[in-house]
């Protein structure tokens, strides 16, 4: 059964507040043991909503796919991101909000207003407001879910031709019991993050035999 129709609440009455353009941003990639935090940024046409947007999360990869190309055809998207090297450098959480400045960044204009998925908002050039479980009820920041997951798989799964010990392309770097496994195994890849327990604890593990 699909998602129900998200609607454009929020939107409108920022349109009616006099905002010309409203960007929705999110990210994808908290959790993973491997690759980046992906964050987009997406100004919808209002006139040309792609039907059926949802949280990426309650829809399959066919669907994801599909309505990925629609907001690439009839909105303003920009993507940021950041590798597991920069994560482990800084830190998850100051990578997340720095992916979704640089995803806000690689729009074609500024936006007017930025709604943010959460309650964590990042230091964006324009007015933000944070939304818990945005991607689940605001159409743009669903939007940005859909393009920052689709981004994110796609490169994990090239990532998981080169390195296909740990998976990668079926579980995109998060920690499922046959990515755990082989990291026993085999130690962490260049991909992995290495500030994460569990991947410091396969490193240690090996340097110690």
């Amino acid at each position: 059964m699909p998602p129900a129709p998200l609607k454009l609440t929020r939107e409108r009455k920022l349109k009616r507040c006099g905002h010309g353009s409203i960007a929705g941003v999110d990210e994808v990639g908290r959790g993973p043991l491997a690759g980046p935090v992906v964050a987009a940024a997406v100004v919808l046409d209002l006139k040309k909503v792609p039907a059926g947007l949802a949280d990426s999360k309650a829809l399959d990869r066919d669907r994801r796919e599909e309505l990925f190309l629609e907001i690439l055809a009839t909105a303003e998207v920009g993507i940021g991101s950041l590798s597991a090297a920069e994560i482990d450098r800084i830190n998850i959480r100051q990578a997340t909000l720095l992916a979704m400045c640089r995803a806000l960044e690689a729009l074609p204009c500024l936006p007017d207003v930025a709604l943010v998925d959460g309650n964590d908002p990042p230091r964006l050039p324009c007015p933000v407001e944070t939304i818990i479980k945005g991607d689940a009820h605001v159409p743009s920041i669903a939007a940005a879910s859909i393009v920052a997951k689709v981004v994110r798989d796609r490169m994990m799964r090239r990532l998981g031709e080169v390195y296909p010990a740990y998976g990668f392309g079926s579980n995109v770097g998060y920690s499922t019991a046959p990515h755990l496994s082989a990291l026993s195994g085999n130690g962490p890849c260049p991909y992995h993050r290495h500030s994460f327990a569990p991947v410091r604890a396969a490193g240690d593990l090996l340097q110690g035999l």
